[in-house]
């Protein structure tokens, strides 16, 4: 019979307990971009067919795998935090007693949360450059190809999201590590 002071056994591919709430919801929307590649995938199957089988090919195929990739790989990141999958020396930090892995843990998820509040910050500078004019109108860059999407625009916008998003979770961390917090579902 297992004590109640063990740690609840998790899978591999779900949010860590110290993510709280936050985690579970991003772990839960991993899904949609992860459709978002499939969705791809199945764009580019027919922008083949569409170009080499009926020499017709599309504008806009490219460009919308491309932004679906980027939307997945800027959620994967927050993924990745909600998971505790982000980068670690695993040699030191396997070497480390049990205390001393908390306070790693404590000073990483402090740090990285740090980070990624000054990058959402640049992230900001350049949305007010990609989504408004100099005239104070909203408007979001655009590709400037023939077919000429806002994915550029919307693409940085999410990246501030994700970017201020992770900087919370990774305050969530910080605070349910510093608390010995092992978290309940």
């Amino acid at each position: 019979m297992m004590d109640a002071s063990e740690a609840i056994p998790r899978e591999e591919h779900e949010a860590v307990p110290q993510s709280g709430r936050l985690g579970r919801v991003i772990d839960r929307l991993a899904i949609i971009p992860a459709l978002g590649l499939v969705v791809a995938m199945l764009i580019l199957i027919q922008e083949v067919v569409l170009r080499y089988v009926f020499g017709r090919p599309t504008n806009w195929a490219h460009e919308t795998t491309v932004f679906l990739c980027a939307i997945s790989f800027v959620y994967g990141g927050l993924l990745c935090t909600a998971r505790d999958r982000h980068i670690r020396v695993v040699l030191v930090y396997d070497l480390l007693p049990p205390a001393a892995r908390r306070v790693a843990d404590i000073l990483i998820s402090a740090i990285c949360g740090l980070s990624s509040g000054a990058f959402a910050w640049a992230a900001w500078q350049m949305v007010k450059r990609s989504a408004w004019r100099p005239d104070g109108s909203f408007h979001l860059e655009t590709s400037g190809s023939a077919w000429n999407p806002a994915y550029p625009g919307v693409l940085k916008v999410l990246l501030m999201v994700a970017l201020a998003i992770m900087a919370l979770q990774f305050a969530i961390l910080t605070v349910n590590y510093a608390r010995g917090h092992k978290g309940a579902r």
